[in-house]
């Protein structure tokens, strides 16, 4: 009878859809999103770094436009930084954009690249768009012969193709290792090299452990050995690893340990810290942001995810932390799944 096939369907999504409900942004969280940091026009506006706007904050919230299927807020979101931003010669994307100069800086910011195409590649799988695959492709081409170097550990990804490949080594940034997005790029594309910077960049990890914690740095020299540069902490760039880890279900006890030994220690305490310093072991004064904690708050429940409910979205939080919440959101129901 057709209504005990559609009860047994239910039944049996029923864990998934929960699960998302519980895990996932909400409709409320993305309408703030898009209301305090999402202009008319498509620009998404940095609040924490001068209003600026930047190949990160486009590729992110044009994966949240997919995920919360907002295909109008997703083509206004694309179409301004194809227009403004996809200005180079190889495809890849200059990183800022100022209401005063406009483009601020040429050069492109690797894993907003990568956002911006995995963006494109989920679109297409969503709303079978040719030319998001296309474009997804470009950007793909370009950051495997632009921006991938072999090295001494592998195949590495620049932050950007000027300014990080020194004589006396190389200048690498492990939160630009998305793996989900890696991983994404793998199954659309037969290159080898998705796949290598997915080992490279668990193996990175698993060496370029430093300070008291053994956590990584923000900034990693990659020469003879690793070395943390230019400033030696663990803070708001590093502070994504666990969460790409865990979103591409690529984490084991041992690689999420530092991370845990290091949250698990400030708890009780009224406040956590958003960077420790790698040399001396000294933290921050100040309290992290709700998106920084979300992070931590998942790695510490780890493996225990499934109930873990996060606080939605508010009106105090700046961009990059409405971002990190957002994000960890969509990891959790995109585990469940």
């Amino acid at each position: 009878m057709p209504w005990v096939k559609w009860l047994s369907s239910w039944i049996l999504a029923l864990p998934i859809f929960l699960a998302s409900m519980q895990a996932g942004a909400s409709v409320a969280d993305w309408a703030l999103f898009k209301e305090r940091f999402v202009q008319p026009d498509g620009r998404v506006v940095d609040t924490g770094n001068a209003s600026v706007s930047h190949t990160e904050g486009q590729g992110i919230t044009m994966l949240l436009a997919e995920r919360n299927e907002d295909r109008a807020t997703f083509d206004a979101v694309w179409l301004w930084t194809r227009s403004h931003l996809q200005v180079r010669d190889d495809k890849l994307l200059a990183w800022r954009w100022t209401v005063s100069e406009g483009v601020a800086d040429k050069n492109n910011a690797t894993d907003g690249d990568l956002f911006v195409a995995w963006a494109l590649l989920r679109a297409h799988r969503r709303w079978s768009q040719p030319e998001h695959l296309a474009a997804a492709r470009e950007i793909m081409q370009a950051i495997r012969l632009n921006a991938v170097r072999v090295t001494s550990r592998g195949m590495v990804l620049l932050p950007g193709v000027e300014g990080f490949a020194k004589p006396d080594g190389t200048v690498i940034n492990l939160s630009y290792w998305v793996f989900p997005a890696l991983q994404a790029f793998a199954q659309a594309d037969s290159s080898l090299e998705w796949k290598a910077l997915q080992e490279s960049g668990l193996q990175l990890l698993s060496e370029g452990r430093f300070g008291r914690w053994g956590l990584p740095a923000d900034w990693t020299m990659l020469a003879d050995k690793l070395t943390p540069a230019p400033e030696p902490r663990f803070g708001y760039d590093a502070v994504r690893i666990p969460l790409y880890v865990l979103w591409a279900q690529l984490e084991t006890q041992i690689s999420l340990k530092p991370f845990q030994d290091y949250w698990d220690y400030f708890k009780g305490a009224q406040f956590l810290p958003p960077w420790t310093n790698l040399l001396d072991n000294s933290v921050d004064s100040y309290n992290a942001s709700l998106g920084i904690r979300s992070i931590a708050r998942v790695t510490l429940a780890y493996p225990k995810l499934s109930a873990l409910v996060l606080p939605p979205l508010d009106v105090s939080q700046d961009y990059y932390s409405a971002v990190l919440l957002l994000l960890t959101k969509t990891a959790l129901a995109e585990r469940s799944l």
